[in-house]
């Protein structure tokens, strides 16, 4: 309660106005009144409340127990104590006992936090917080906001995105150790997916992908005990800063708005105050701490997402709700995207880059990116013999069912290319035989193939999809050896003339083992050595 009430009842009280009017008068509860009076006369009088007549309770008679139980057991609730105590006699009720275990049960005392201060190089500590942000243009969206700090100097990397993903994570890693020119040792996390994937018994198990990404720059995550953010107190208390003076008073337009006045902020403001703790500017502290850190790699880490997409019979490709355009004649394949920053990539079956498009932000949906080049129409014969083509591949039955596809459908060509997108969801045989049967019953169609497929196949996934090509490839190296491999049984007679030894027919080894020498030498020819006369 604050002081002001309590002077107000005191000089109601000697104004000679009730307890019952006081309480009605200041919105408070007569006991409130009661007590407050009581304790003005207790301290006008010396007396401590210590010393005070208490009014006799049942429970009296049975406080012993329940000091002996708390004791014992300094975590018993006030229920589990009401039951001993029903075994004694006692009938009064759960409240009282409440009341008395508060009173009684020693209060532990917080373990004071010893702030510690680590080497220069030694230690960076990382975390996120969210806010949500009405922006003027965009209007009101959730960021959150990563920052990085190191623990010596205090200063910091600090950037607000719109998702806390693995990508992002690494991507502000890269950043924060380009804008402080370098990596500290050792870097303190909380228990976030993205370095942590889960716990056996106490001991976290870290997530190999950030391992990597940690190994590539030379340091170590350490993942702090759940439950104790005092642990990273350097990264934890600059959010306030953050709170209450970038982001009080000032009102962004957008989130790259806001990411400016971030930078500005951070070059005119938190690297030039001086640092409650240190009695240093963070920037004066950092020119110190630089020659400790870990030097950048010559090669930055690729924080680039790779994904597969299959390119559907428009032409497009979809990410994120949105579609990119890609080469006609990739209609059908699935196909590398690279996923940065700002833009995605589109290499094609042999890992050439065929189409770059900026990467819509996380906001829009629904939209379509359109290169220049993919808008250009092809020569109308090379686009037919280029999908001939394709249907060749298949066998004759999908060429002869191209050919009556093209000639009996207005939009046969459109059909042809739908139908070409379904090798990525079937089997190359099963889309065949789906051809030979639509053709047997005159369905021209790329919707009599599709519902044939979907009552006859099964669909296979991506992950079958490529380890099929896979297996492709590696048939290919193998028949492109240059030499063949041979059969265990060729090698047989060897073992039959080691076991012949010393017997007439070792004489029979050795001519075979003169055979086997002759039948190729170390450039691959095929030379019988020469025989003495």
């Amino acid at each position: 309660m604050k002081e002001s009430m309590r002077n107000e009842i005191v000089r109601l009280y000697y104004g000679g106005t009730s307890m019952r009017k006081i309480a009605q008068t200041l919105h408070i509860s007569r006991h409130t009144v009661k007590r407050v009076l009581t304790e003005h006369d207790g301290g006008r009088s010396g007396e401590s409340p210590s010393s005070r007549r208490k009014r006799p309770s049942q429970l009296d008679a049975h406080e012993a127990t329940v000091l002996a139980l708390l004791e014992r057991y300094p975590d018993i609730t006030a229920m589990r104590v009401l039951e001993e105590l029903r075994k004694e006699g006692f009938s009064g009720g759960y409240t009282i006992v409440k009341e008395r275990v508060g009173r009684l049960r020693p209060h532990r005392r917080k373990q004071p936090v010893m702030r510690f201060e680590t080497s220069p190089g030694a230690q960076a500590q990382m975390d996120y917080a969210s806010y949500t942000i009405d922006f003027t243009e965009e209007g009101p969206r959730r960021v959150h906001l990563f920052s990085y700090v190191l623990g010596y100097s205090r200063r910091q990397h600090i950037r607000f995105v719109e998702r806390q993903d693995f990508a992002t994570t690494i991507r502000q890693h890269v950043r924060a150790f380009e804008h402080l020119g370098g990596v500290a040792a050792t870097c303190l996390y909380d228990n976030m997916k993205v370095v942590v994937t889960e716990y056996d018994g106490e001991e976290p198990i870290y997530n190999t992908r950030f391992l990597a990404f940690a190994t590539h720059y030379g340091f170590r995550p350490w993942a702090c005990r759940p439950r104790r953010p005092q642990t990273k107190g350097k990264v934890e208390r600059p959010f306030y800063f953050v709170e209450t003076n970038l982001l009080n008073g000032r009102t962004f337009r957008s989130l790259d708005h806001l990411n400016e006045v971030a930078v500005w902020w951070l070059a005119h403001v938190a690297d030039v105050r001086i640092h409650r703790e240190t009695k240093q500017t963070p920037l004066a502290r950092h020119k110190m701490e630089l020659p400790h850190l870990i030097p950048l790699p010559q090669n930055p880490y690729d924080t680039a997402e790779v994904v597969y997409r299959t390119v559907n019979c428009e032409g497009l490709i979809a990410y994120r709700g949105n579609r990119y355009t890609v080469p006609w004649h990739n209609i059908g394949q699935m196909l590398p995207i690279r996923i940065t920053e700002d833009e995605l990539i589109v290499h094609g079956p042999h890992l050439d880059e065929i189409a770059r498009h900026r990467l819509f932000p996380t906001s829009a949906s629904g939209q379509t990116s359109r290169r220049e080049e993919d808008r250009r129409r092809e020569d109308a014969r090379k686009k037919h013999a280029a999908l001939k083509e394709r249907f060749e591949q298949l066998g004759p039955s999908a060429a002869r069912f191209f050919t009556a596809l093209t000639e009996t459908r207005r939009y046969g060509k459109q059909e042809a290319y739908k139908i070409l997108t379904l090798l990525e969801a079937y089997r190359r045989e099963d889309l065949v035989a789906a051809l030979e049967h639509a053709a047997r019953h005159g369905a021209y169609c790329s919707t009599a193939v599709e519902r044939i497929l979907a009552i006859q196949a099964t669909p296979r996934t991506a992950l079958d999809h490529l380890a099929e090509r896979e297996q492709g490839y590696l048939r290919s190296l193998m028949n492109d050896l240059p030499t063949r491999p041979r059969d265990t049984t060729e090698y047989q007679h060897l073992l039959e003339g080691q076991t012949s030894k010393g017997t007439p027919d070792g004489e029979n080894a050795a001519k075979d083992d003169t055979t086997i020498d002759a039948e190729e030498t170390e450039d691959g020819r095929t030379d019988a050595p020469e025989q003495d006369p």
